[in-house]
């Protein structure tokens, strides 16, 4: 907004700020009532420490041991077992004490089939085993 001065010089070019002073001192003071009134309490449930004693620690079952040799027969324990008899003996193992379960090591010759290999370990995941290591020669 430009008014035109009584020297005759050119327009103004000032701002009345006073309004504007008024309209931020009454939201002030709006501010500064209303405050105290929407402070209010929250509850909130935290966590509280529980103190439990440390878990009980199991002793691992004995490992066990399967060696496929290189005419593709299975031993467990260094005795021989059949293919078709492995998932069985693997599910019995593992229901025993599922949380605790006997860590697999197996043993495979370098001339064993891949597809005697490949059935152990269907059969272990199947079984749902979860400790499976193979023993490097």
């Amino acid at each position: 907004m430009a008014f035109s001065s009584g020297s005759g010089k050119g327009p103004m070019a000032d701002i009345n700020v006073t309004p504007l002073v008024d309209v931020m001192l009454v939201l002030l003071i709006i501010f500064i009532v209303t405050a105290p009134i929407m402070t209010y309490p929250i509850d909130v449930a935290l966590p509280q420490r529980v103190i439990n004693p440390p878990p009980v620690t199991k002793e691992p079952p004995p490992p066990i041991e399967l060696r496929i040799d290189a005419s593709n027969q299975i031993f467990w324990n260094n005795s021989p077992v059949s293919v078709t008899a492995l998932p069985q003996m693997m599910e019995t193992e593992v229901q025993r004490d599922p949380t605790n379960q006997p860590e697999l090591r197996i043993d495979a010759s370098a001339d064993s089939e891949y597809e005697v290999m490949a059935r152990v370990l269907a059969s272990a995941k199947n079984a749902d085993m979860k400790k499976i290591n193979f023993v490097q020669p």
